[in-house]
């Protein structure tokens, strides 16, 4: 696949903005556990925030090739930022596809430019990867819904202004927009992760909060079938293209640390072990840069075969990433063990990419059973 002008023109665009902007405040979101709010502000004044959302609400409209450069490059230069990207995107979509015409009327422009932020609820402490079975609850009580329930893990939980939160509706996975003032709604911010310290990550409890009726999106019974795999598919397309960034970060901080370290009288480049892992990590990126990009071409072609492919691209990208930070650490030998350098962040930040929207193993039982269905 080859990009085209525009495409490459976007790419340009968002690497010098990357380089600028966020770069120099990964290391403070790491040790700070925080988005700055001026890098998020000037993400709103470029117009990410609206990447996926169509020009009538006041977004880019961006192809969904572009959509996968934009969280390659952010990713390239921070982990939690991108997060931002995912989802505030999973939330915007999940409105423009299954929301009301007052909901897409309410949230889309407010969510384009940047003015209100979306995140996804879904995980609890009991429920993970087996998404179905969430124990929140929302009961029906004249014109208002009555949630019940915890929610964990949730991204940018501490500054989001609106939820898509999943819960059990007579029986059946559902979802709703739960708005942060909401009465009965509080959240709990969860700090000392492993990685991607600045996601600002919270957890929900719902006592008894009501939100009007016309806050479901969709129906009943369609929450996680339709409109939670909508999201998670965007999800993983994103994650998936922020691993790519992330596997491009870990490349060039080695190929730097490898011209320019010596050892027993020559750089490190010239050693052919390094070598190896330098030739192995630049093939890596691109084939998993490439199985993205072929995800993304499917996307705009609306082919039924870009969801299979996407599980395809995450998988790989996650896996490939893990490989690639944990090689640059140890070309970087005991620096890489310092926050000096930031691979140490970047092998932290690589794990979490393997995890979040479906882990490795997950990824392993879809992909199997969809080749034992089709060969």
């Amino acid at each position: 696949m080859e990009l085209t002008e525009k495409q490459l023109q976007w790419k340009d665009e968002f690497r010098a903005f990357v380089d600028e902007v966020v770069v120099p405040h990964a290391d403070v979101h790491d040790r700070e556990q925080y988005l700055e709010p001026q890098v998020i502000q000037k993400m709103k004044e470029k117009g990410y925030l609206g990447s996926m959302l169509e020009k009538k609400y006041g977004g880019m409209e961006l192809d969904w090739v572009t959509i996968g450069i934009l969280n390659e490059e952010i990713g390239r230069g921070c982990s939690s930022v991108r997060n931002l990207l995912t989802v505030h995107g999973m939330v915007a979509l999940a409105i423009l596809r299954w929301g009301s015409d007052e909901q897409r009327n309410h949230w889309l422009s407010t969510m384009a430019a940047g003015e209100k932020i979306g995140a996804f609820a879904l995980t609890e402490p009991e429920v993970g990867s087996d998404a179905k079975n969430v124990q929140t609850t929302a009961v029906l009580s004249d014109d208002h819904y009555v949630l019940n329930g915890h929610k964990k893990w949730i991204t940018m939980g501490q500054i989001a202004d609106v939820f898509i939160v999943f819960a059990q509706c007579e029986g059946k996975p559902t979802a709703f927009l739960v708005e942060r003032d909401s009465p009965g709604l509080t959240t709990t911010p969860i700090d000392s992760l492993l990685g991607s310290r600045g996601s600002m990550l919270a957890s929900l409890h719902f006592e008894n909060c009501k939100i009007p009726k016309e806050n479901m999106v969709g129906t009943v019974g369609i929450g996680l079938s339709h409109v939670g795999l909508h999201c998670l598919d965007y999800g993983r397309y994103t994650v998936a293209c922020g691993c790519v960034g992330l596997g491009q970060a870990c490349l060039e901080q080695s190929l730097q640390y490898a011209r320019s370290r010596k050892q027993f009288g020559s750089v490190l480049g010239e050693n052919q072990l390094i070598q190896k892992m330098l030739t192995e990590m630049t093939v890596n990126v691109k084939a998993a840069r490439l199985l993205c990009y072929h995800a993304g071409h499917l996307k705009d072609q609306i082919d039924p075969d870009s969801i299979m492919e996407t599980w395809n691209a995450k998988y790989f990208a996650s896996k490939m990433v893990n490989q690639a930070a944990s090689d640059a650490v140890q070309i970087h030998g005991a620096n890489g063990c310092s926050g000096d350098y930031p691979v140490e962040r970047y092998l932290r930040d690589a794990k979490i990419n393997e995890i979040i929207e479906g882990t490795t193993q997950i990824h392993e039982m879809l992909i199997s059973k969809n080749s034992l269905r089709n060969t």
